[in-house]
């Protein structure tokens, strides 16, 4: 019996979730997968969110979207921040479920690799050098590099800095959160003219008003990218 045969009979493939035994690693058994909110279909072409219908042929958006400028190009999401989905960013932000990295950039490629082409620049979301100090990781950062393994493309995880701390988004108005995000994310001072002429994939956790995804998507274009398409694991929906 060779070792990979041996570790699989003493450590069994388990459910990421429910730690039910699966057959494959890195997957969810039958009731986990059929209660996690993954999105299909048609989607705004914007953020990701599900919409109602059969594809027209033709990129179409949400409300929110249609009402906010979104400075990207594309968006698109693995599934909607709710239920099994929210369990999943949760453990992987702070339960230190560094594990969840790697399935869960493959459910975020999974939508976004019909937008993605050769030459294509992967870079996370960044945190501020204080919280990352407390966290230990960056979960985006994380996303993004196992995401360009999977993918085959360049990633640079300190293409983006953010220079000064944000804090919680959470418990602001949507205004405040584009306020709070406004000139907080910048190119790095060095590693940032990678972004010059390039297309690019900013990669983050979660997706609710598309501030912070702003905020990066601007700093790439300050730097000279020439097209930037952002994908997340969870996107909070309206009706989340």
């Amino acid at each position: 019996m060779g070792l990979q045969a041996a570790l699989r009979l003493l450590f069994p493939p388990q459910c990421l979730l429910c730690e039910t035994l699966v057959t494959t690693d890195f997957g969810l058994c039958g009731p986990c997968w059929r209660a996690t909110p993954f999105v299909a279909g048609l989607v705004c072409d914007l953020c990701g969110c599900p919409l109602p219908g059969e594809d027209p042929g033709h990129p179409v958006h949400c409300d929110e979207c249609l009402t906010s400028a979104r400075p990207w190009d594309h968006g698109r999401a693995a599934m909607l921040y709710r239920d099994n989905a929210r369990k999943l960013v949760l453990a992987l932000k702070h339960g230190d479920r560094l594990d969840l990295a790697r399935p869960a950039a493959g459910w975020i490629l999974g939508v976004a690799r019909p937008l993605l082409s050769p030459g294509v620049l992967v870079v996370p979301v960044p945190l501020h050098w204080t919280r990352l100090l407390g966290r230990r990781y960056n979960q985006s950062a994380l996303l993004s590099a196992e995401l360009a393994r999977q993918a085959g493309l360049d990633h640079c995880p300190d293409a983006l800095v953010r220079g000064r701390n944000t804090h919680s988004q959470e418990g602001r108005s949507r205004e405040g959160r584009f306020d709070n995000m406004t000139g907080a994310i910048l190119p790095h001072p060095k590693r940032g003219t990678l972004l010059r002429g390039r297309r690019v994939l900013i990669v983050d956790d979660v997706m609710t008003s598309g501030a912070t995804l702003a905020a990066a998507t601007e700093a790439c274009h300050g730097a000279g990218a020439t097209h930037v398409t952002v994908a997340v694991l969870a996107r909070v929906a309206k009706d989340a």
